[in-house]
């Protein structure tokens, strides 16, 4: 069987990108997002969340790296990973689904271990280094060059039919609207990874290739139901 977390990244970071994941989650195929607690739109994106009962919410940890990189030692982001958990349980008041940090900074050797001990604590999954296989090539823009054609409709139905495999899949995204607050070079390709979203032909390629939505939340069910 084939299953797909569909995750949408940067949750909290402004008012467009709020709203486009909210969309996304209505009327598309994301069932899943993952909270920056220290930007300034995360309690309204903690507000949204609660009028979603299925939508599944993890912590996207942004860790302040300074101007130097030696400017903070291990220990400094180790203290700035457990205050944005604290702070997501503020926000929330339970704990992540999952978790997963801004441009997979937890991939880091001198990072790694701490994250891995933080989701084995919380019993979450980390993107990257749990049962769920991770795919990002749904991304719209490399080199510093935009390509839209990466996020068509057409693309992501390829990516469904050949690259989509039986087990558990979270397909990693990025929707959301322009704002004023969104300081970012990954702007425009927000609102075209939207509409692919909310394409009704998308839903008809999950039928198809028998893949069915999930999130995080279900992730030890299906695990404990997966044949040995």
């Amino acid at each position: 069987m084939k299953y797909l977390i569909v995750n949408g990244d940067d949750f909290g970071a402004s008012a467009g990108i709020n709203r486009g994941i909210m969309e996304a989650h209505q009327h598309g195929i994301l069932t899943s997002t993952s909270l920056m607690v220290n930007m300034p739109f995360a309690e309204q994106a903690a507000s949204m969340s609660r009028t979603m009962p299925k939508l599944s919410v993890g912590l996207h940890v942004h860790l302040d790296k300074g101007r130097d990189a030696e400017e903070h030692s291990f220990a400094d982001y180790a203290a700035q990973l457990r205050r944005q958990l604290c702070r997501f349980e503020e926000l929330l008041g339970r704990g992540p689904t999952h978790l997963d940090s801004h441009h997979n900074v937890h991939q880091a050797p001198e990072l790694l271990p701490y994250f891995l001990d933080l989701g084995q604590q919380y019993r979450v999954p980390l993107r990257g280094y749990s049962p769920v296989q991770y795919f990002a090539q749904f991304y719209g823009q490399w080199n510093g060059e935009t390509h839209l054609e990466q996020i068509s409709v057409e693309s992501l139905q390829r990516m469904l039919r050949t690259q989509i495999h039986a087990g558990i899949t979270e397909l990693s995204c990025h929707p959301g609207y322009c704002d004023r607050a969104l300081d970012t070079g990954y702007a425009v390709e927000r609102e075209a990874e939207l509409r692919t979203l909310c394409d009704r032909r998308i839903r008809q390629v999950l039928a198809e290739q028998q893949i069915r939505l999930t999130t995080f939340a279900d992730l030890d069910q299906l695990l404990a139901q997966a044949p040995e």
